[in-house]
């Protein structure tokens, strides 16, 4: 059972909740036997891979840690966040994904076995951080972007969501079920395709993929 804070928004439990129900698959066997062999996604070992799913949790701690932006221009949404992010970097092998790579090996450079205590323990710190930040709460992130915390916590959502079905592709087993943030990473990414590509392309590619010339959906 989900017990409610007060001031706790939906999308902070859902959040946390999400990050609750990968715990499984962080402690799969499979995962110690496998962490530093290759992953199913280019350019990452399992050990890297880990641990960038693990910064999709401790990142929002990071910035938590900062001090709250001065209200200025309207904060960005979630979907505009991924449209100023990914639209800078679409080359797997620049600067900019190597050094995403080498960070989440660097958050998982413990000894495998070490691994799940490390989620858990990060699992447990962002559901009490959440609880206590203010409902407003702005922070600044990558690339001096400002969102409130709540939109940010959607871009994480969806971090949690993809790379643990990436995760669980590395390792052979079931992803873990998790259709309510499933279905908010959809709706945001599908927002975040609109608004590269426009609503006909969009639509095109849900219903004429011969039309589809320019990937529309494709947004990571």
């Amino acid at each position: 059972m989900t017990v409610k804070f007060p001031g706790v928004t939906e999308i902070r439990l859902l959040f946390c909740d999400t990050v609750d129900a990968t715990t499984a698959l962080v402690g799969d066997a499979t995962l110690l036997e496998r962490f530093d062999g290759p992953s199913a996604l280019a350019g990452f070992s399992v050990r890297g891979l880990a641990g960038h799913l693990l910064r999709a949790v401790t990142s929002a701690e990071g910035y938590l840690d900062n001090p709250e932006p001065d209200t200025g221009p309207e904060p960005l949404s979630a979907a505009e966040y991924y449209g100023a992010v990914v639209a800078a970097s679409t080359d797997v092998d620049d600067d900019f994904n190597r050094a995403i790579r080498q960070r989440g090996v660097e958050a998982a450079s413990g000894r495998p076995e070490e691994f799940p205590a490390a989620w858990a323990g990060a699992a447990a710190r962002i559901r009490a951080r959440l609880a206590a930040e203010p409902a407003g709460r702005l922070v600044r992130v990558y690339g001096d972007l400002v969102l409130t915390l709540d939109e940010y916590l959607v871009t994480r959502l969806i971090e949690v969501v993809v790379h643990a079905d990436d995760l669980a592709v590395s390792l052979g087993v079931a992803p873990p079920p998790l259709p309510a943030a499933t279905g908010v990473a959809v709706a945001t990414l599908v927002e975040a395709a609109r608004r590269r590509h426009g609503d006909a392309a969009v639509l095109r590619a849900l219903t004429r993929r011969e039309r589809d010339d320019v990937a529309a959906l494709r947004v990571l």
